[in-house]
Formats: C-alpha cells, structure tokens, sequence
C-alpha cells in the first residue's frame, strides 16, 4: 500500500534544494508561536511557495521582516490582528494553521479544548469567508475535535469540501519512523510506517504490520512501542518542564504534509500522506488512514488495509473515545452563537 516512491519525507529535503519552480500562496496561521515561527521558517526555504502570508495575533510583522532577508524566492507579508486575518487569507491556495496554546505537564490535548476550538473556528470561518476553495491543514489541537469543528463551520458557510479539510497527523508517521528505525539500526528515511485513528493517546494507532521495510517485534516490545508512539507528545512535554510542547518536530511534520499537498497540487503522482479526514472506513465520521493525494485534495482514500490481531484491536478499542471527540467539536459549533 505504501511505495517508497510515495514516501514523502525525502520530499522536504528535495524541496529546500530543487531548482523546479511552482507558483503558492500559503497562509500560516499563528505565524508567531513556537510552532508557527519554525514551520514558516520551512515553507519560506522552499521552491513549492512563491508567496508566505504570515498571520497572529502578535509579533507577526517582526517573523515576517526576519525571515524576508533569507536569500529564497518566496515573498513574505506579515498580517497581525483580526482586522487584518481577511487580507492574509486572501488568494491563498493551502492555509495550515498551528495557532492556539500548547500543553503543560499534566495536561492532556483535551484540556485545551475550550480555547484552541473558539480559535480554530474563528480561523476557519474567516477562511470560508476569504479563501473558501484553499487545502486547509489543522494542526492545532486537540485534531480529533478541531477536524469536526473546522467542517462544521465551513458547512454553515455553504463551502464545506472533505477533500480539502486535513487534520495533520504527520508527527505521529513522523516519530513511529523515527523509533523503529532506532530499535532496528535502520535509517529513519528509508522506514515508513503508516498511522491511522485519530491524534490523542490511544486513538492514535501505528500500523508496524504495515511498516516498510518489513520489521517484526516480539509481543511486549510491540506493545511498549506502539505505546511510546502514541504517547511520544507527553514524553516532549515532560521534557520541556513546563516551556512547551512538540514544536519543532511538529514544524517539520507540518512542512511535510504541506510540501506533499503541494506537490500533489502541482501534478506530482503517487503522493501518499496520513491524515485525520472525512472517512467511510470506518464507523467514525472522521478517520485517519493513508490518503492518495492529487490536485484537488484527497484523490482516493486507501483505507486501513490488512490489520493483524493487535491492531484490530487497538482500532476497536479506540472508536469510542473518537466519537466522543468528535461529537464534542460537532456539539461545539452547533452552540455556537
């Protein structure tokens, strides 16, 4: 299911460094933040951008001054305030948005709810407002609630389309790669291991039966591993004591999926990325599975594949906790005044 040649993560290499030349106006959203400041930073070295539209709601004209001196072809504006929002928006193609506050210890993607959804919705409707047709990528979390609400909100405006709607869960790809490749001597570029379910704790399910190159474990590393994936957000945020959560892998897995969309965008066949969507594959509304992607968002959905007997179960013990996370993002904009 999942080719070398669709592995993307070699993507952002070639893209600080190719000569071909597209023509993209990407908004980040939350431009100032910790992850914010290093995706930019990413998608301003970049030959798949022409145009970085750099939004927050402090500081932005500062990033946007600091990195308009790098020596790369994309032009950068920086836009501060809501009554500024609509004019990044306008034009943009791919709008990624990691605003809204970070975890602490003790915190889990959940408890940021109340504050990261009134944000996000607030983002997504200004973009149905002034970009209605852009790829719209949501980092900020929690993804399993935020997802819901991003289409929710575009529904309302009449311009809801799933195949443009993406909850980024390329961080999860990103790290279960990065430890099978640690616990087998491989080099993390060549492993590609796809995750599916959702992006919280156990909703957040690695594939290792999937894994290319073929990798086997036995039982209780298996299961230490798929552990350490799903709760690898906490490990940076213990780590950090307080300073923060996941931002500079975060910054990467965003530029990632956003160079893969592009690429996608621009003709490039064969483009596969993970990510939180609108799903029928299973009995969630929302699902995360391997997605093929093409000029207008999702191509076709490759599903979840062969499951083995671990995974299967992994998968049914985490519908509940999704739907629940999704119905709250739902209930969240329907009272909405």
């Amino acid at each position: 299911m999942f080719s070398r040649i669709a592995r993307p993560t070699s993507t952002l290499v070639r893209s600080l460094s190719t000569s071909s030349q597209h023509n993209a106006k990407v908004a980040v959203l939350g431009a100032s933040g910790g992850i914010g400041q290093p995706l930019s930073l990413l998608l301003k070295n970049s030959p798949l951008v022409s145009e970085l539209s750099l939004y927050d709601i402090a500081h932005t004209p500062g990033v946007a001054a600091d990195l308009s001196h790098i020596e790369t072809r994309a032009t950068v504006t920086g836009y501060m305030g809501a009554d500024q929002l609509g004019a990044a928006l306008k034009g943009c193609e791919v709008v990624v948005i990691p605003a809204g506050v970070p975890r602490k210890p003790g915190m889990t993607r959940d408890d940021l709810f109340n504050t990261n959804a009134t944000i996000v919705a607030t983002l997504t409707d200004a973009c149905a407002r002034y970009c209605p047709q852009a790829m719209i990528c949501i980092i900020s979390n929690p993804v399993n609630s935020t997802i819901p609400i991003t289409s929710e909100v575009m529904k309302k405006h009449g311009v809801y389309n799933p195949n443009r709607v993406f909850g980024v869960t390329t961080l999860d790809i990103v790290r279960a790669n990065t430890f099978v490749a640690e616990l087998k001597g491989l080099d993390p570029a060549r492993v590609n291991v796809p995750v599916v379910g959702g992006h919280a704790g156990k909703t957040i399910i690695p594939l290792i039966s999937q894994c290319t190159p073929k990798v086997e474990f036995p039982a209780d590393q298996l299961s230490a591993l798929t552990g350490r994936i799903q709760e690898a957000g906490t490990e940076v945020v213990k780590a950090k004591a307080g300073a923060g959560s996941a931002t500079l892998s975060m910054a990467y897995a965003g530029a990632r999926f956003t160079f893969s969309l592009l690429d996608a965008m621009n003709g490039k066949e064969g483009v596969v990325e993970c990510a939180f969507v609108r799903s029928e594959e299973t009995d969630c509304k929302y699902f995360s599975t391997p997605l093929l992607l093409g000029k207008n968002g999702i191509e076709k959905n490759l599903g979840l594949g062969k499951l083995s007997a671990f995974e299967e179960k992994l998968v049914a013990e985490a519908m509940d906790e999704l739907k629940g996370s999704i119905k709250k993002g739902e209930d969240f904009v329907a009272n909405m005044k």
